[in-house]
């Protein structure tokens, strides 16, 4: 599977920088997934979990009280003003 750099950010920095095959998570306009080659974008994203799926079949959840999501060629960013992971 096609797999693409997804960074996510909080004030305290870094929560994850590395590949991922998918991203869901809601933005102001509903529920959305991110995969490789995706258009690039920006939006708001509310309070929700986000699910990152990973080029092993694993998946990471976390939380975030919302932000800023920006997909780009290079990379796509979740800017967050809260991040915690959910295990």
């Amino acid at each position: 599977m096609n797999t693409f750099r997804l960074v996510v950010s909080s004030p305290d920095g870094n929560v994850w920088d590395g590949e991922a095959v998918m991203l869901t998570l809601r933005g102001v306009s509903g529920d959305l997934a991110v995969l490789a080659g995706h258009i690039p974008f920006v939006t708001t994203v509310v309070p929700c979990d986000c699910k990152i799926e990973l080029a092993d079949d694993t998946e990471r959840i976390g939380h975030t009280d919302g932000g800023l999501l920006t997909v780009s060629s290079e990379a796509v960013t979740l800017l967050s003003g809260s991040f915690r992971w959910k295990e």
